[in-house]
C-alpha cells in the first residue's frame, strides 16, 4: 500500500518549504514591516502627514522603553525616532539634555539601546529611526555599528553632526547596510548647502524649523511655509520638520506643507511628569499625547 503524507505530517517534515507552516507563521507575527518610502508614499496618497515622536532611549530606563515604542503605533505614530544618549548635546535643549544625562547616570549603552529596540520591534511595523552623534559611531565601528542597527530593527539613522562632504562615505556605507540616511537642514543654511544634503538623504530630510536648540515654542517661525517649500522644490526626498513642535495647531499647520512633523521635548515633558509611574503607565500617558497631537 503506497503511503501518501498529509500536509501536516509534510509540515514536520520539511518545515521550511511547507505552506501551512509559512501560514501559520505569518498569522503569528505582525504584518509587513514598512519601509521609510512605504510609509511616506501612503501618507501623499491619503493626504496625511506623518507624526514622528522622538523617545530618548533609556529613559527613565529601557523597559518603559520597550513599553512606549509599540502604543505609540497604536496611537497612530508614521514612524519614531529614538535617541542614543550621548554626553555632549548637539542641538538638544535642555528637556532632552537632562532625559540624556539621566539615562547615562545609570548605565544605559549602544547594545542596551539595540536590545531594547529589538524587543519592540517584535510587534512593531512602522519604521524607526535612530538619532545620535557620529562620535559614536566612529566609536563603535561604522560596519558593524550600521548592521547591528538594522538587525536589532532601525530603519534609518540620522547623524546631526556629519556634514557634506565629510557625511559621503558615510552615508554610502549606511545605504549598502540596508538603512537610510537622514541629513539635517536648518533656516540659515545656503540654498546650495541644502542641495548637497538633501542629495545625501534617502529617507527624508530633517528640517529644523528654526536655528538653536530644541525646545516647545508657542507658535512656528513665520516663514515656515516659505523655507519648506523652498527645500521641497530641491529634492523627491520627503521633508519632515522639528523642532519647536508641541502641540494639535503645530501638526495641524505643517500637514499641507510638509511629509512628516517631528515632536520631541513635549514627549520627554510627557515622560518626565508620568516617570515615577508604571511602565505601561508611562507609556500610555505617551500614546495619549500622540493621539492628541493627530486629533486636528
Amino acid at each position: 500500500m503506497k503511503f501518501e503524507p498529509n500536509q501536516a505530517i509534510l509540515a514536520i517534515l520539511d518545515p521550511l518549504r511547507s505552506p501551512l507552516i509559512i501560514r501559520l507563521v505569518q498569522q503569528m507575527q505582525p504584518s509587513s514591516r514598512k519601509t521609510i518610502s512605504q510609509t511616506f508614499a501612503a501618507l501623499r496618497t491619503s493626504g496625511q502627514i506623518g507624526l514622528m515622536p522622538f523617545i530618548p532611549a533609556g529613559y527613565p530606563d529601557l523597559t518603559t522603553t520597550t513599553a512606549i515604542l509599540p502604543e505609540l503605533e497604536k496611537a497612530g505614530a508614521s514612524l519614531i525616532e529614538i535617541g542614543f544618549p550621548f554626553s555632549d548635546p548637539i542641538a538638544d535643549g535642555p528637556t532632552i539634555q537632562a532625559a540624556f544625562t539621566y539615562a547615562l547616570a545609570r548605565k544605559v549603552r549602544v547594545k542596551d539601546v539595540l536590545a531594547a529596540v529589538a524587543q519592540a520591534r517584535k510587534s512593531m511595523t512602522i519604521p524607526m529611526v535612530a538619532m545620535l552623534s557620529y562620535s559614536i559611531v566612529f566609536r563603535y565601528g561604522q560596519e558593524r555599528f550600521f548592521t547591528e542597527l538594522r538587525t536589532s530593527g532601525f530603519d534609518g539613522i540620522i547623524i546631526p553632526d556629519l556634514p557634506p562632504p565629510e557625511a559621503q562615505s558615510v552615508c554610502a556605507k549606511v545605504r549598502a547596510a540596508g538603512l537610510d540616511t537622514v541629513l539635517l537642514v536648518s533656516p540659515t543654511t545656503t540654498a546650495q548647502r541644502r542641495k548637497e544634503i538633501a542629495d545625501l538623504c534617502s529617507g527624508f530630510v530633517y528640517y529644523m524649523s528654526l536655528s538653536g536648540i530644541t525646545g516647545e515654542r508657542a507658535e512656528l517661525p513665520a516663514d515656515i511655509t516659505t523655507n519648506v517649500r523652498d527645500l521641497k522644490s530641491l529634492t523627491p526626498i520627503p521633508v519632515c520638520v522639528g523642532f519647536g513642535i508641541s502641540k494639535p495647531q503645530h501638526v495641524a499647520q505643517l500637514r499641507h506643507i510638509a511629509d512628516g512633523a517631528i515632536v520631541g521635548s513635549a514627549f520627554v515633558r510627557k515622560i518626565t511628569e508620568h516617570m515615577n509611574e508604571s511602565p505601561a503607565q508611562i507609556a500610555q500617558a505617551a500614546s495619549a499625547y500622540c493621539r492628541e497631537l493627530l486629533s486636528r
